[in-house]
């Protein structure tokens, strides 16, 4: 029973403390009722702040009575509820006397405002009670009120009498009818359980002023711990908000401040930092403003406002959206039906009381949702005295698989949640609505939740419970109060003040209740107690949410296999199951499955283990922890913790080592809460095991196991607890001290354990590192490696612990201490919380650095010994090959190779993970080499090599690396190459850091030696003296010692300068000097003053210099201008005068430019002082050369240098531009002028046409008949000429489609015509005409007559007449867009410049950069596309594409008799490749061997190509970084291979031999930059002398000269020139492909192209015999890795393996075995003859010899690489080589016996039709049009019925047997079984398939005959 008010209050106006001016006063308490406190609960202080909250003021007129209840809270957080009854009285108005008084001071100005003479001040009649009956409250003061101002006859006293002495139980439903004796009567009911709140309507008026989601947000808020302010301009209905707000929150308590209304006075509470729920009256609002971290929620405006720095977690997703559906349904049931066509006729919401219960139920039901099967989580730790609980939250939230979400954390984490769980927690108490949901409707809850008409439903049954319980007697009597009567309400002036009440009676009233009570009986309401049902476990009602995996059972039972291997000692077979079990531990399942199996192999709690097991174990164990999160949601730290104790090896005498010594690098150990829930749990587990005996002790033992086995379910701690707690009275005193010690002694027990397990844990196995565990998480370690295990490296554990993990002050460097420290923290936490004794407590802080430190020394020696384990058996290091002459500079340090972009070696497209691999790494003088194995065990046989010369090195960066066999991240290096290698390497943990360092160093030193002799082409002879080896035996060397030596030898080579051609000696400096000397005394001037036409070459040189000038000669490609008839070195003194060109000399000593050969081919009639002069105008004095003659129309080709910026604007000014003082620059620019004359007067053309060129001159001379193709292809030139400049009329960057395409079709249809007709036919194979934007379009004045774009006729074609009025310059001089700007074109001179934009030395630089990042990408990318678009983004096919555009333009200008000069940049760029390119093309001799020598030896050689500064050769040039001309070059080179297959006699490999070579530095041929450099070191001739050593080559010619003597490696079988052709390719990027260099490599042997080491390492393995295997018979088939095998080796083409047959036949017959070359040209030769024999060959017999394919096919179809014809040669030539019936010489070919009867056809078909035939290995079934021949007893193949060339031939001598077959992969489909057959040749089976099976059989029956005839 409770009182139902506790005080009565009478609160007035305080005139004295009034303060002067201001409205604002003070209340004052006038009565209360009692005087003194209550003992149960003490007068709440500042009720008068709470009657006028928004403070006292004096109105001129009366307010209306107001009312509204405040709540209060007292220190023990009681609440008190204060109903305030506000009313007015009058008095008269202070203001007016006081201002009559002072009138007589004031002199007032304005005229003052009329005060009224009566003013009212408020009075409040307050109620407090500590029960919450508002609408009781309203009408016993409204009754007070009543008997005041309608003076009615009861006195005041009974009234208050009576209320203050009305006693009502608090719950039990019951009802009550009281009366305060002023003839009034009300009925109060009690609600039936008082732990339900009361709500009224207030949650539903809640709802309707903010609106759904707003409500939600302030219900998330208040549960997660934010500040709520709400506003309202009424009292009444803040207080409403608040308690709705509360009343939603259930079964949760709010337990923060908690103020309804709070009074102005009071605002600065808002500022508190704690989180509160307060209501303010909106006449403040403006003070609220400035509030930064508060929620304002306005109820009269329906808005909440949420800062910026707030953020509110919502709920959980689909209980969010359930939730807002059911609060729609309920608010809004009309929304649902609002679109129906009929809506149903009633769908109002329910009246608001009903509604109120409904949304209460809706939270509810969410709660219920939320907290479902918070019971199993809950550990008791002490049932006696009283019960002790706390909540395993990581393990709900685990098995909730809620971890990550925000809003269930900051629940678990708050304080209500903690109440939540003292109240609710204890398993024997009285239960309520709540706890009967959670427990028993979990599972309909879970069943409804997708249907909202259902979960409307069950909502409604829960608002029906809860009204029942507020409103337990529906049918209420009516209450009878009386109200105010009109007059009293309305009479003003007459009414008497409230009176001073006679306390004496009121408080005779109080004790004479009292006295009632003390006599009365005590009524007691026995509570029901219970057992609380606990509902389903969270277990059952997680398994559907979790995404379970289909392949889960597969990875468990993966993981118990591999723990079932290590167990019986199966290493092998573990080891080969880790990496799968490693991935399958990142899964829950297998984690829990890994701990299951470990707990079965231990015994009386050890297990001892050998080294490996023990490596496997622990592997796994990290393996599985590294995984789970600081929290151990999954409960997997938890259940290893006993393992780890558990698992051991011994070490040495008496010394045991634990696996826990090695699992420390976890966070979880660091997280104070996993402890603790530890701790509680096995403490819950003992305590259960401690009753449960004595329940045993009680009953009988076997009867209680049959019935336990029996029901199959263990009691649970908390059944237990409740048994207990129901008992706890009946015990006597003694049995329940006896319990409550043996609790203690439990939990205090435990308490020690695990003071034990963290030191454990906590210490790490090197305690004299003062580090503690790795405060940074260990995501990204895989697992923990052996090495780091059985090495014990335990002790490089990370920095201390940080305060998060527990650590208090990270400073105190003395391990033990802070491990002592957090052990006692953890003590104290949990001690207290069990209620361990005090001197438990403190012998317990006594114990703790006792354990530490007997730990530390147990430690110590595991420490000790451990570190004299044998190390890990790792694989052995593999020596790698050498050259002859490379040696070791740093001996192999074992290293990881990592995987990098490239997807082929890790097995991600298929194909074994050959990377990462492990093996060591080799620096030798030469290379890099890494060799080891992978580390999957299932290719560990496999080697793998990756290698570069360390001379191609591009770019070396630190990495560090975090692979997957090892704990720590590792050191490594990331070194990318220009052969395209990209090695990534980690550094063993056995190789120390200096050494790393040292290896840096080392690969620094070699890459960019001092001078260009530090390279490995001048050491290799006399790298005995340079290279300190760093061998095995003296490993201990020092390092220091080794890199002076190293310092040392290198700055003695250096010092040679040169080297003299037969001694080895370095001269001394005296000899230099004086050479130098003979070089600079020459008599130049004498040469000059002769006329040159009488000297022959050799009177011009002293006899000391002979001996090199013959070499001059040779080299200087002397042979060359002979072949090209540019000139000889004649011997007899007259010269012919009518030879138009000379080989100077003029430069023989290189003093004219350094950079050009010393012979030179110049006009005839320029004397050499004259060039002297010329070589100034132009950049490096690099004048204009002849390099090439077209033998036909004698066009020559120069080069040059552009010019000095100071010379173009002189050289490009008209002639007859009047000059008044001719200046030295107008007379160079003439002597430039006389040059080029006379190049251009050296043509013929010109010479034959009479006077200047004039047009008539000019159409006469090319108007006869052998020229006239040549004024057809005329536009052509032009079309090219507008791609390479761009034009006026095209766009920029677009195609320039329109007139030009026109045009090229106007040549097609005329060009047949003329052909016939003309003597010579257009030459060679014609590129496309296509217009391409790429180039930008500039001043197009120049070259427009070139261009040909006069008068273009409308469709864009040329008019006949323009044929014939179009000029042609006789010099083009192709020069840089950029020099030649303001330069004038004069109309009447000879020559024209062609400007076009070249791509810089930077451009190619930065986009060689970019292409090697795209074919070798550093990390993995999605591949195909990826790949592509920095291809793209590199523009190196753009830069292809500029180049080759070019060259071709040049090409065509020299075929139609023009003459061009190249005279781009310094010359020595792009000038060399576009120079060098138009020879390759237009003269066929450079596509042989000695040809490409030639031309790389005279054009990038001779004519001074800076290698050794493009490549970044030496220290000096290292910042110019790495620039690839010569190998762009050689790309264009490989596209025009690849377009014209058979025009080139070398193959590709020649291409990418030269390629890698000419950035290795093993020959001699690359380095320098011109012959003046070599000649000086004494390289350049030194070849011819004899050598030292012989294997030894110095000179990549000579080396590939040999090499192509052994093996066809170099030579193109396709080769079959056309005399005399000139080669046009397509230039556009579309048809130019990637040149596969770029991209394949070899792992299995490194790069290819150091040939003597392929041929050492077939050697070695030959020698090593393999074991006889004993099984079946061996298989032929080798299977071939994308990457890692060769496949040139692996899969030959046809006519090298049978040349290798043929050379394994005659050694087996011992003959000797011809040369290969030999051998090919009889082959040829017999092809060729009969070739003639036959009328029409046919394709296959002739396949060898590829010339016989007639002009005009070849010349349309195998060029264009997609036409069919050049198709059928690949295909023919690698797949059905086993087909094509090779002639040998001796046995006569089928073709040639079969000749004689040849009939009209020249074939005889007897059975013919289509079959489907299997290709070759991964090739698809293709339709061929088979002929069964009888007559030649062959079976052919055709493309398709029309065809005429055999695509293939089966002899059907060598067939053996024709059977029915089996549909294989990839057959055409919808085909019946029976239609396949197979043919099966002494050679391979053929499989068929025809259209059905009478069909089969018919070509069955057919050849089967073909085959009995014969």
């Amino acid at each position: 029973m409770a009182r139902l008010a506790d005080y009565f209050v009478v609160v007035g106006y305080d005139l004295d403390k009034r303060v002067e001016g201001e409205g604002e006063g003070q209340g004052r308490i006038l009565q209360r009722f009692p005087e003194k406190d209550w003992e149960d609960s003490p007068f709440p202080q500042g009720v008068e702040l709470f009657c006028q909250p928004s403070g006292w003021q004096l109105v001129p007129e009366r307010q209306p009575a107001s009312f509204f209840v405040a709540v209060l809270t007292d220190i023990n957080s009681e609440r008190h509820y204060c109903a305030c009854f506000t009313f007015w009285e009058g008095l008269d108005n202070p203001q007016l006397q006081k201002a009559q008084a002072s009138e007589v001071d004031e002199v007032d100005e304005e005229p003052t405002i009329i005060q009224p003479t009566r003013v009212f001040a408020p009075k409040s009649l307050v109620l407090v009670s500590r029960l919450d009956y508002t609408e009781v409250f309203r009408n016993c003061l409204a009754l007070v009120y009543t008997v005041h101002v309608d003076g009615m006859t009861v006195p005041l006293e009974t009234v208050i009498g009576n209320l203050l002495t009305c006693v009502i139980p608090i719950a039990g439903g019951s009802q009550r009818t009281i009366t305060l004796g002023a003839g009034d009567r009300q009925v109060i009911q009690t609600p039936i359980n008082d732990s339900l709140p009361v709500s009224g309507s207030s949650a539903a008026q809640l709802f309707r002023q903010l609106g759904i989601v707003n409500v939600l947000y302030l219900f998330c808020a208040a549960l997660t711990e934010h500040k709520i302010l709400f506003l309202s301009s009424s009292y009444q209905r803040l207080t409403d908000a608040c308690r709705g707000l509360l009343a939603i929150m259930f079964p949760l308590k709010y337990s923060f401040t908690y103020v309804p209304i709070l009074p102005g006075k009071l605002l600065e509470v808002l500022s508190t930092p704690t989180p509160f729920i307060i209501g303010v009256n909106s006449f403040f609002r403006s003070e609220t403003q400035e509030l930064l971290d508060v929620i304002i929620a306005d109820l009269d405006g329906g808005t909440v406002t949420i800062p910026e720095c707030v953020h509110i977690s919502l709920l959980p997703e689909p209980l969010l959206q359930q939730t807002q559906t059911a609060l729609s349904m309920v608010l809004d049931p009309e929304l649902e039906v609002a679109d129906h066509a009929f809506p149903p006729q009633s769908s109002q919401p329910s009246a608001l009381k009903i509604q109120d219960k409904e949304i209460r139920a809706v939270f509810l039901w969410l709660f219920a949702q939320l907290f479902q099967g918070y019971r199993w989580c809950l550990h008791i730790i002490r049932i006696h005295p009283e019960p002790v609980i706390r909540f395993h939250k990581a393990a709900f939230l685990g098995q909730r698989a809620l971890t990550e979400d925000d809003f269930l954390m900051k629940v678990l984490d708050g304080m209500a949640f903690a109440g939540f769980v003292s109240e609710r927690g204890p398993p024997y108490r009285a239960t309520d609505l709540f706890d009967d949901l959670v427990a028993n409707e979990v599972e309909r809850i879970r069943q409804e939740e997708a249907c909202p008409r259902k979960v409307m439903n069950h909502i409604k049954e829960l608002a029906e419970q809860l009204f029942k319980n507020e409103n337990p007697y529906p049918a209420v009597t009516m209450h009878k109060v009386q109200r105010p009567s009109e007059n009293g309400q309305t009479t003003t002036q007459t009414k008497a003040p409230f009176p001073v009440l006679d306390e004496v009676a009121v408080q005779l009233f109080i004790d004479h209740a009292a006295a009632k009570l003390k006599s009365a009986p005590p009524v007691v309401r026995a509570e029901v107690k219970g057992m609380v049902p606990s509902g389903p476990a969270l277990g059952d009602i997680v398994e559907r949410n979790s995404n379970v995996m289909a392949n889960s059972a597969r990875r468990l039972e993966v993981v118990r296999n591999c723990i079932t291997y290590i167990f019986e000692n199966k290493m092998l077979e573990a080891k080969k199951l880790m990496p799968a079990v490693l991935r399958a531990l990142k899964g829950r399942a297998a984690r829990l499955c890994l701990t299951q199996e470990l707990n079965q192999h231990v015994l009386q709690n050890r297990a001892v283990l050998d080294d490996q097991q023990f490596d496997y174990i622990v592997r796994m164990m990290n393996c599985t922890l590294q995984d789970c999160s600081h929290m151990d949601e999954h409960g997997i730290a938890a259940a290893l913790l006993p393992l780890v104790t558990a698992f051991c090896r011994k070490l040495g005498a008496g010394i045991t080592q634990f696996a826990y010594s090695c699992v420390q690098e976890h966070m979880v150990w660091t997280n104070m809460q996993f402890w603790e829930a530890m701790f509680y749990s096995d403490v819950q587990n003992h305590i259960r095991a401690l009753y449960l005996e004595t329940e045993d002790g009680d009953h009988h033992n076997n009867a209680d196991q049959q019935e336990g086995s029996g029901s199959g379910r263990e009691i649970s701690a908390l059944e237990l607890a409740s048994e207990q707690s129901r008992l706890w009275p009946t015990l006597g005193k003694e049995m329940q001290m006896e319990r409550v010690q043996k609790e203690e002694s439990t939990v205090f027990s435990q308490a020690i354990h695990y003071a034990n397990r963290m030191s454990y844990l906590l210490l790490p196995l090197d305690t004299s590192k003062n580090r503690l565990l790795r405060s940074s998480g260990l995501g990204d370690v895989e697992s923990v490696s052996n090495s780091y295990v059985t090495n014990s490296i335990a002790g490089s554990m990370a920095e201390s612990y940080d305060t998060e993990s527990g650590f208090e002050d990270a400073e105190s460097s003395d391990v033990a201490n802070s491990v002592v420290r957090f052990i006692n923290r953890f003590v104290d936490k949990v001690c207290n919380e069990s209620g361990v004794t005090n001197e438990h407590l403190k012998a317990l802080h006594t114990m703790i650095p006792d354990i530490v430190q007997m730990h530390i020394e147990t430690l110590d020696a595991v420490h000790r010994e451990s570190k004299r384990l044998p190390p890990i058996q790792k694989p052995k290091l593999l020596r790698p090959t050498l050259l002859a002459g490379e040696e070791l500079v740093m001996d192999g340090m074992r290293v990881h190779l990592i995987p990098d972009g490239r997807e082929e070696a890790t097995g991600l497209i298929g194909g074994p993970p050959l990377l990462p691999a492990e093996g060591a790494i080799f620096l030798t003088t030469y290379r890099l080499i890494f060799k080891g194995t992978p580390t999957d065990p299932l290719v560990g046989e496999q080697v793998v090599t990756r290698s570069f010369p360390i001379a191609s090195l591009t770019k070396e960066k630190r990495i560090s690396v975090s692979a997957a066999m090892d704990q720590f991240a590792l050191e490594g290096l990331q070194l990318r190459s220009c052969t395209f290698q990209l090695m990534k390497i980690a550094f063993d943990e056995e190789v120390a850091a200096d050494l790393a360092e040292v290896f840096r160093k080392h690969i620094h030193k070699l890459r960019y030696p001092q001078h260009v002799q530090g390279t490995f082409a001048f050491t290799v002879g006399q790298s005995g003296k340079l290279v300190v080896e760093h061998k095995a035996k003296d490993k201990n060397q020092s390092l220091k010692t080794l890199s002076k030596n190293l310092v040392k030898s290198a700055k003695r080579t250096i010092g040679r300068q040169y080297v003299t051609k037969k001694k080895y000696s370095p001269p001394t400096w005296e000899n230099r000097s004086s050479f130098q000397s003979e070089l600079d005394e020459d008599e130049i001037s004498v040469s000059e003053e002769v006329d040159q036409s009488s000297l022959t070459l050799s009177s011009t040189i002293r006899s000391s210099d002979r001996q090199t000038m013959s070499n001059v000669v040779e080299r200087a490609c002397c042979r060359d201008y002979q072949r090209l008839g540019l000139g000889t070195l004649s011997n007899s003194l007259t010269r012919s005068k009518n030879e138009p060109f000379r080989i100077s000399t003029v430069n023989r000593m290189y003093t004219v430019c350094r950079s050009y050969p010393g012979l030179l081919i110049v006009p005839q009639s320029i004397p050499d002082s004259t060039i002297q002069r010329i070589c100034r105008c132009y950049r490096q004095n690099r004048f204009p050369v002849v390099c090439w003659r077209n033998s036909r129309t004698k066009a020559v080709l120069l080069r040059s240098a552009g010019l000095h910026a100071k010379g173009v604007v002189g050289f490009f000014k008209s002639s007859n531009a009047p000059t008044s003082v001719p200046s030295q620059a107008d007379s160079t620019s003439l002597e430039q002028e006389k040059y080029l004359q006379a190049i251009i007067s050296s043509m013929p053309s010109y010479s034959e046409s009479t006077g200047r060129n004039t047009l008539s001159g000019f159409t006469s001379t090319h108007m006869n008949a052998s020229d006239s193709s040549d004024k057809l292809r005329q536009p052509k030139i032009g079309a090219l000429m507008k791609q390479v400049m761009g034009s006026k009329d095209d766009v920029p960057g677009t195609f320039s489609r329109g007139a030009l395409g026109q045009r090229a079709k106007v040549i097609s249809l005329s060009q047949p015509k003329v052909s016939g007709k003309a003597r010579n036919s257009t030459r060679g194979k014609w590129g496309s005409i296509r217009g391409s934007g790429r180039l930008s379009t500039y001043n197009p004045d120049v070259g427009t007559r070139l261009a040909g774009k006069e008068s273009p006729q409308p469709n864009g074609g040329l008019s006949e007449a323009l044929f014939l009025r179009q000029h042609k310059a006789y010099l083009y001089i192709i020069g840089d867009k950029a020099q030649l700007k303001g330069g004038k074109q004069d109309s009447f001179q000879q020559w024209e410049v062609v400007p076009i934009e070249v791509c810089d030395v930077r451009q190619v630089k930065n986009s060689f950069k970019k292409l090697m990042k795209a074919c070798m990408p550093s990390s993995t990318v999605d591949s195909s596309v990826y790949f592509l678009r920095c291809l793209e983004e590199s523009e190196w096919m753009a830069l292809l594409h500029r180049v080759l555009q070019v060259s071709v333009l040049v090409v065509e200008l020299l075929d139609t008799g023009s003459s061009v000069m190249v005279s781009l940049e310094d010359g020595w760029d792009v000038t060399t490749q576009v120079v060098s390119l138009v020879q390759l093309l237009s003269d066929p001799y450079y596509r042989t061997f000695d040809g490409f020598r030639l031309l790389v030896e005279k054009e990038w050689l001779s004519f001074g190509h800076r290698f050794s500064h493009r490549g970044a050769q030496t220290l000096g040039s290292q910042s110019s970084g790495f620039t690839p001309v010569f190998l762009q070059f050689l790309d264009c080179v490989h596209q025009i291979h690849l377009q014209f297959p058979m025009e080139f006699e070398f193959s590709q490999y020649y291409l990418k031999f030269l390629a890698y070579h000419y950035v290795s530095n093993r020959f001699r041929t690359f380095l320098l930059d011109s012959d003046y450099e070599r000649i000086e070191l004494g390289v350049l001739y030194e070849e011819k002398g004899e050598r030292k050593s012989p294997q030894v080559c110095k000179s990549v010619w000579d080396y590939i000269d040999r090499l192509n003597k052994k093996t066809p490696v170099f030579f193109n079988y396709m080769f079959s020139p056309e005399d005399e052709e000139v080669l046009r390719p397509y230039a556009f990027i579309s048809n130019l492909k990637v040149w596969d260099f770029y991209t394949e490599e070899t792992l299995s042997e490194g790069p290819p192209y150091d040939w003597e080491l392929r041929g050492r390492q077939e050697r070695a393995a030959e020698e090593t015999p393999e074991r006889p295997d004993s099984g079946g018979p061996k298989s032929k088939r080798r299977i071939v890795w994308p990457c890692y095998d060769s496949l040139s080796k692996a899969v030959p083409d046809a006519i090298t393996k049978l040349l290798q047959d043929l050379q394994a036949l005659e050694a087996e017959l011992g003959q000797v075995s011809d040369k290969w070359k030999d051998t090919w040209d009889k082959i040829k030769a017999t092809q060729r003859n009969e070739t003639k024999l036959e009328s029409k060959p046919s394709f296959s017999s002739s396949l060898l010899m590829s010339s016989n394919l007639s002009h005009q096919r070849r010349s349309q179809g195998v060029y264009l690489q997609e036409s069919s014809v050049g198709s059928s040669i690949n295909l023919a030539l690698e797949c059905e080589a086993s087909a094509t019936s090779t002639p040998v010489p001796g046995r006569p070919s089928t073709s040639t016996l079969y000749s004689q009867f040849q009939s009209s056809e020249s074939e005889n078909r007897s059975f013919e039709g289509i079959l489907f035939k299997k290709g070759a290995l991964l090739k698809p079934w293709k339709p061929r049009w088979f002929v069964l021949d009888k007559t030649k007893h062959q079976l052919r193949y055709y493309e398709s019925r029309q065809d005429k060339e055999c695509k293939g031939v089966i002899e059907l001598a060598d067939v053996e047997s024709v059977i029915l077959g089996t549909p294989a992969m990839g057959a055409p489909k919808n085909i019946d079984e029976k239609a396949f057959f197979d043919l099966k040749t002494t050679k391979r089976v053929y499989n068929f398939c025809a259209q059905d099976s009478l069909n089969a059989q018919l070509w069955m029956d057919s050849i089967q005959s073909c085959l009995s005839d014969a």
